[in-house]
């Protein structure tokens, strides 16, 4: 049984619920196909800021036909360079607490996966593609350039190249193309996704908390590091792990 999480103020475009150790924050613009404001990004900070200490893992989703089609241009305004600036930094802080939070995130992508969008979801760790999902980064053609941390999270998922097509040109990859090519986990019929969400994130939160943890924050770092440095950080995270209670407790059942 789901209830609603009062304790945590959000905007009126944001929903939050939890399913036990689940929680499962919704945005709720369809008029809009789930276009992100500013309010709408605060309010996603905010929340990743505020997880009750229970919830294990999360699951984002959107009401209507899509994900989210990106910025709200109808809040573009004439910013200062510095302005700008921060303006971008703001969804860079946001979405840094969704990929470096306590606790994995599940999104649910469908319909429209759109600049802003696409940056909020390639900033989860486990993504669910129901088959209507599309996904561009159509900046390009507006004469603007993405600001919500893209030119750092897709390569990762597609390819610098990849990437750079979809902004020169307007490229729009459907669902099964995105499947293939990194952006989803996982492709489910069109109203399987957040079922599919829910089972995934069943499974995340019955692992050692710690674990998930290092998955989170060690595994990307590592990745990233230098093999020297790489492996110290495997070693240190891996005995981090193997000594806490939970995991002697875990062994000792198994």
């Amino acid at each position: 049984m789901s209830s609603k999480l009062p304790e945590i103020a959000l905007p009126k475009s944001l929903e939050v619920q939890w399913h036990d150790e689940v929680a499962l924050l919704r945005i709720v613009r369809p008029e809009k196909r789930n276009a992100l404001d500013d309010p709408t990004v605060l309010g996603i900070d905010t929340f990743f800021s505020s997880i009750p200490e229970h919830v294990k893992a999360v699951v984002v989703e959107a009401g209507g036909e899509n994900f989210s089609a990106g910025l709200d241009l109808s809040e573009m305004t004439e910013r200062s360079t510095i302005g700008g600036v921060m303006h971008s930094m703001m969804w860079h802080t946001a979405f840094a607490k969704i990929e470096f939070g306590r606790v994995p995130v599940v999104s649910v992508l469908k319909g429209a996966v759109v600049g802003g969008g696409l940056e909020l979801a390639s900033a989860t760790h486990i993504r669910i593609a129901e088959k209507s999902a599309y996904y561009a980064l159509p900046e390009g053609q507006r004469g603007i350039y993405v600001g919500g941390g893209a030119s750092v999270r897709v390569p990762r998922l597609i390819g610098v190249h990849r990437m750079a097509d979809m902004m020169l040109t307007g490229r729009v990859y459907d669902a099964e193309t995105g499947q293939a090519m990194g952006i989803s986990h996982y492709l489910v019929e069109k109203g399987q996704g957040l079922a599919k969400a829910l089972e995934v994130a069943g499974k995340i939160v019955s692992n050692a908390p710690i674990t998930n943890f290092a998955v989170i924050q060690a595994l990307p770092r590592i990745a990233q590091a230098n093999p020297r440095e790489g492996f110290m950080m495997e070693a240190m995270m891996a005995a981090v792990a193997e000594t806490s209670d939970d995991a002697r407790e875990r062994l000792r059942v198994s």
